[in-house]
């Protein structure tokens, strides 16, 4: 019979492409891991692996199996996960992803109340970008998201909304459209907007709303973060849309000003995202009630 540990040695193998960084992933000797993977082969009748001088890489036997493999482990850790809520649905580790254009700016306003309303939870936080995170929470390395809702990329996970967050425009105080009021999308018809690289959602949620204005994007330049946005607009390089907790504590100056929108506002829709079935729902329930309640916008 397959054990479970061979499972993870063979999941091992397949993310560091490398015996030596496998083992240590396993907390066993590289000849233990190299061992036991000899020997699922030949319980199998089938070779998993291609060992190489320098390296390691799965056969298509072994890719295929992998995946399987690593649907039972998820599986393994749910029904663990699923022993422990029994004994308290509000206890033990949550991971928590989330994205760099928001993990900076809403932890800071979240986490107090988090830490106060769930006391017996280890939040463990994670910020990568949204492919990496969706990837993660598919295999069990994430139990929550917190993210930019994406209809197509997620949409076979389930969400539970936490809030709308508008996009304002970030511009140099004497840029004409800063000068706009009431400032609507339709200002920025003809504007040059500076984005974020590619990879990062906002950055296509933003120029969807600039495109359907008619606004074009700044291709001389594409940044690396929303810090590297915020001083590019404040160098005079142009304008941009910024997320409404990315602005809500910094205060404007000569050099850069932040302008909300007229209704209906550009927004981007922050939510709770989690796997199909996961068992620790009274945990899912706390976390969204929590952030709700803090109605980060009412006083906007």
């Amino acid at each position: 019979m397959v054990k479970l540990r061979d499972l993870e040695y063979l999941d091992a193998i397949e993310r560091y492409k490398h015996f030596g960084k496998a083992a240590d992933a396993c907390h066993v000797s590289q000849p233990t891991l190299s061992a036991q993977i000899r020997k699922l082969e030949e319980q199998l009748g089938l070779t998993l692996v291609e060992r190489h001088p320098r390296n390691v890489m799965l056969t298509k036997a072994g890719a295929l199996l992998t995946e399987q493999a690593r649907k039972v482990l998820n599986s393994a850790k749910e029904f663990e996960t699923a022993a422990k809520n029994l004994a308290d649905p509000l206890a033990g580790d949550l991971h928590i992803g989330l994205i760099p254009t928001l993990a900076p700016y809403l932890l800071p306003q979240i986490m107090p109340a988090l830490t106060k309303s769930m006391p017996n939870v280890n939040l463990f936080l994670y910020e990568k970008q949204t492919k990496t995170l969706l990837e993660d929470l598919d295999n069990g390395a994430m139990d929550i998201l917190i993210l930019p809702w994406l209809d197509d990329e997620m949409k076979r996970f389930d969400r539970y909304k936490l809030m709308d967050e508008p996009l304002v425009l970030a511009a140099p105080p004497d840029h004409a459209v800063s000068q706009k009021s009431p400032l609507t999308l339709d200002d920025l018809k003809d504007e040059t907007i500076l984005t974020l690289e590619d990879g990062h959602c906002l950055r296509d949620q933003a120029m969807g709303y600039c495109f359907i204005a008619g606004a074009e994007e700044d291709k001389r330049f594409k940044a690396t973060s929303l810090e590297t946005l915020r001083y590019m607009v404040a160098s005079g390089s142009g304008v941009t849309l910024m997320p409404k907790l990315a602005v809500m504590n910094q205060a404007e100056s000569d050099m850069i000003c932040y302008r909300e929108f007229a209704e209906p506002q550009p927004t981007r829709e922050i939510a709770a995202v989690i796997r199909a079935n996961y068992p620790r729902m009274e945990a899912v329930r706390k976390l969204v009630s929590t952030i709700k309640a803090l109605d980060l916008f009412k006083s906007a």
